[in-house]
């Protein structure tokens, strides 16, 4: 007989390190008041070597398809590839620790992975803030990068480089195929380490990528309205220290990975880029070109990742094509 365990249509990932347990708490709730049945999907628990084994104090007895699982390296690349190591779901469903579902979102999920076969990646497009503390009025023009967005209609694109249609990680949705093709990419990389957050390190890219995976696979990707998640936004990441962390490690893992998916190379800060962020604050003020400098500062440690690991640009659509083939 079959293995009947196997015969759902959604996994959701749930991958997590040292996380709020209010936060925590609320998230686990808004799943276990998914409109889906649970018979149609399984909870997968990733913690991600939390100092006191989640198994422990994390009830997820609730879901008869939920299942604990420890992953002692640190870093949410290495969490969200054993997360798909394990899944038995023809869809993928990536949830952060402070994310909550909308009620319909796997249902919505599920329907517009039917509706549309030919997207290997999506995901929400409307990401709406709870913050715990009001936002410093100087943190306001820079709240987008928070993974916050509002897209009234879908969006989609099958170029790679089409930034604006590229889901981010709250409810990120991936076939099981393109979450292969990425966990098998990756594993032969040597940019794990600046490819997302690692601890308190700050570092992003992993959700692009498999926006990436998917357009060189000739899929598409995109964001609809109709998934909305609520992005759960601590007082901690309300401030202009964490904003400026936020900043230089995005530069740098960006830097990364343009350089390896496109082979463009990180520009350097010099002379004229210094004078010119100078210039920069005294038009916008002290707090916007200390911005700048995280920016430029990013993108030179992105040179000297890439000088170190001597990288050399990948040809992804190359590369993808020759492991469907079973070529390399």
């Amino acid at each position: 007989m079959a293995d009947s365990r196997r015969f759902v249509s959604i996994s959701v990932l749930l991958c997590t390190h040292n996380p709020r347990p209010d936060y925590l708490g609320r998230v686990l709730t808004a799943l276990r008041g998914q409109t889906l049945p649970t018979k149609q999907w399984e909870l997968l628990l990733i913690d991600n070597a939390s100092e006191q084994p989640l198994a422990q104090t994390v009830d997820i007895s609730w879901h008869a398809r939920g299942r604990n699982i420890r992953e002692n390296e640190l870093g949410l690349t290495v969490a969200r590839m054993r997360g798909i190591q394990e899944a038995r779901g023809e869809l993928l469903v990536f949830v952060d620790d402070d994310n909550l579902l909308s009620p319909n979102y796997l249902v919505q999920a599920t329907a517009t992975s039917a509706r549309c076969p030919d997207f290997g990646v999506f995901g929400a497009g409307i990401l709406n803030p709870e913050f715990e503390v009001q936002p410093p009025v100087e943190l306001l023009p820079h709240l987008s990068k928070l993974a916050l967005r509002c897209e009234p209609s879908p969006l989609w694109s099958h170029n790679g480089t089409d930034i604006h249609c590229r889901p981010w990680g709250a409810g990120l949705c991936v076939t099981n195929r393109v979450a292969n093709f990425y966990r098998q990419l990756v594993s032969g990389l040597a940019i794990t380490p600046v490819l997302d957050r690692q601890g308190k390190r700050l570092f992003c890219g992993g959700d692009d990528l498999f926006s990436r995976v998917a357009a060189g696979l000739g899929l598409r990707f995109g964001v609809f309205p109709e998934l909305s998640v609520t992005h759960l936004i601590s007082a901690g990441r309300l401030n202009q220290h964490y904003l400026i962390r936020l900043i230089h490690d995005h530069a740098l893992s960006n830097g990364v990975l343009d350089y390896l998916l496109d082979g463009i190379q990180p520009v350097r800060t010099n002379l004229v880029r210094y004078g010119r962020s100078i210039l920069h604050g005294v038009k916008n003020g002290p707090f916007s070109m200390r911005c700048q400098w995280a920016r430029m500062r990013g993108a030179d440690r992105a040179a000297e990742f890439i000088s170190a690991n001597r990288l050399e640009p990948l040809g992804l659509a190359r590369t993808l094509n020759g492991r469907n083939d079973g070529t390399s």
